[in-house]
């Protein structure tokens, strides 16, 4: 039997949009992302946009970046790690568990209060007897940067003497992560924290208040991600690094109160 030209021209349209669909499913990658908890936030989103774009689908799991590093050096798998400090990544790089790193965001710290309990004496107040403070661990990246802040806040003379002293013997608890640190705030349970800038969330500014640390005494702080040696995506890996450095990663890192790569 002859067949219409007609319907040869829709068989092949038809068989070569099948091809289109099988190739894009078979090219198609499930990435698993560690990834700090202060960019919980920003990475989802750039996530959810990735995804859009390219039809992998990308997996986050989100905790102290000292945490993530101990599980990846424990076996844990994952195609690429964004850390909050690259003493968190680099030794995964020497242990030949991570790729080359490169710097994607920055961050600074600030100080927060419950929204309807001021700090006395601003900056000063976070040495007086008896207020409750709440830090992230000194294992974590935000830990590190909090001990180094209190010492620069210190030696500049403006917060009286003996400063970083007074302040720990206020710290209440040390939390694993930098979002437990913000959550215990607003949820009144500590009268004052250190915090990330990018942790006063749009959701978490209504409760709480904010107190900038001048930038002299609170460097920023550079973020590196790169590729783990274990990956089984690397191509897909290494285009979501790309993506979160493009100028559209960028865009949505600083709406989420990152400063912009190195």
């Amino acid at each position: 039997m002859r067949r219409s030209p007609h319907l040869a021209s829709l068989l092949r349209r038809t068989l070569a949009a099948l091809s289109l669909i099988v190739v894009g499913e078979a090219g198609a990658a499930r990435l698993t992302v560690f990834a700090a908890s202060s960019l919980t936030d920003a990475l989802t989103e750039i996530g959810r946009v990735f995804d859009a774009r390219t039809g992998h689908q990308t997996r986050f799991s989100f905790a102290g970046s000292s945490n993530l590093r101990t599980q990846l050096e424990r076996g844990a798998r994952s195609d690429v790690f964004a850390s909050a400090s690259l003493s968190q990544y680099a030794p995964l790089r020497s242990q030949g568990l991570a790729g080359p790193e490169t710097l994607f965001a920055r961050n600074r710290l600030t100080v927060i209060t419950p929204a309807a309990r001021p700090l006395a004496g601003g900056l000063a107040g976070l040495a007086r007897p008896g207020l409750r403070l709440v830090v992230a661990g000194p294992e974590v990246p935000a830990g590190e940067a909090t001990a180094r802040t209190l010492e620069l806040m210190t030696a500049s003379g403006r917060y009286g003497p003996d400063f970083a002293r007074r302040v720990r013997a206020n710290v209440v608890s040390e939390e694993p992560n930098v979002r437990q640190v913000a959550l215990k705030v607003s949820l009144g349970q500590a009268d004052a924290a250190f915090v990330y800038r990018s942790d006063v969330t749009p959701g978490l500014r209504g409760k709480v208040r904010t107190y900038p640390l001048p930038d002299a005494l609170n460097p920023p702080l550079a973020y590196p991600i790169g590729v783990l040696k274990g990956s089984q995506e690397v191509e897909a890996a290494q285009a979501f690094v790309r993506f979160v450095r493009s100028p559209e990663g960028q865009r949505i890192l600083m709406r989420w109160g990152f400063l912009p790569a190195p």
